[in-house]
């Protein structure tokens, strides 16, 4: 089959040659780990078992995430068989965990549903969420309907410069509307919540607050209320934090100053976008991912 799952639509057979995101027909994963960094709500008591797939299909001159994310760079992680990675998925749920994410997952939509269905012979039904940039087509995302418990979209950019310099994509702010919107028609502003607070069905768009880039959140603010819902749960967060490429644009060079934040929570506000949570300042010292910290972490938790 072609590769389409995206809407930079590379159109190519996987299996012979390869598209943007730089990756074949396999299944790459650099981490399958109990991660608390996500919103409250998704991590719940014992964490989210979150999946983290090699490569993406956005080239974010910022990402947090670089150290699996450059598609110029080999995959960070060897080929992984299915009933290995389901094995692994399985440890973490019976460890705890009653929520899987798949992190940057719209290259390996198929290797998703095997997931899911695999899972399933085997008697385990978790929370799913789907963490992704954004750009995935609006077919890939009706796909996904009742599979995908949790859409946790990025709304990244409001202006079409700046996704087109900072993540080499055209179009994404109509992009990730058009995305975004299917996934609010299958979800609709309501987040429900278990008996313990955690999310069990809904959405909540993230938006990350970029320094010096103001005038960017706030039209992806006033897109997402005028062309979303003013009542959708909002994450607005502060953790910028300068890595990989960002260092090329002085504006990206530096962290978010309080001011800046708050001039756009002031703006979110104001547009009626009342639900969802701010982050802590501080955040930009503690979202810093380190994956080999994370396989770490990994092991102990098994273990212990």
């Amino acid at each position: 089959m072609l590769c389409n799952y995206c809407c930079r639509r590379c159109n190519i057979d996987r299996a012979v040659s390869r598209g943007f995101c730089n990756i074949d027909d396999g299944l790459y994963i650099s981490n399958i780990c109990v991660h608390t960094g996500e919103e409250p709500v998704i991590v719940g008591e014992h964490g989210i078992c979150n999946v983290f797939f090699d490569h993406c299909n956005l080239q974010c001159v910022y990402c947090q995430n670089y150290q699996i994310s450059d598609n110029k760079s080999a995959m960070s992680a060897d080929r992984m068989s299915l009933n290995d990675c389901c094995d692994k998925i399985c440890e973490l749920l019976d460890f705890g965990c009653k929520t899987l994410g798949f992190v940057s997952p719209t290259p390996y939509l198929g290797y998703i549903y095997d997931i899911y269905n695999e899972l399933t012979k085997r008697g385990y039904r978790p929370i799913t969420v789907y963490n992704t940039n954004s750009i995935d087509t609006v077919a890939t995302i009706k796909g996904l309907e009742g599979v995908i418990d949790i859409y946790l979209p990025d709304y990244k950019y409001g202006s079409y410069e700046l996704g087109l310099e900072l993540s080499k994509i055209k179009d994404y702010p109509d992009i990730a509307l058009a995305a975004i919107s299917e996934m609010h028609r299958q979800k609709g502003d309501k987040l429900v919540l278990d008996k313990d607070g955690t999310a069990v069905s809904g959405m909540i768009i993230r938006h990350l607050v970029l320094p010096g880039h103001i005038e960017n959140s706030k039209a992806a603010l006033c897109n997402t209320a005028i062309e979303i819902s003013p009542k959708v749960h909002i994450s607005l967060m502060s953790q910028y934090y300068p890595v990989y490429n960002a260092f090329k644009y002085p504006e990206l060079s530096r962290k978010l100053t309080k001011e800046e934040y708050e001039e756009v929570v002031d703006y979110m506000l104001s547009l009626g976008l009342t639900r969802g949570w701010q982050q802590e300042m501080e955040s930009a010292e503690e979202y810093r991912p380190e994956f080999e910290v994370n396989r770490i972490r990994f092991a102990n938790n098994v273990n212990s």
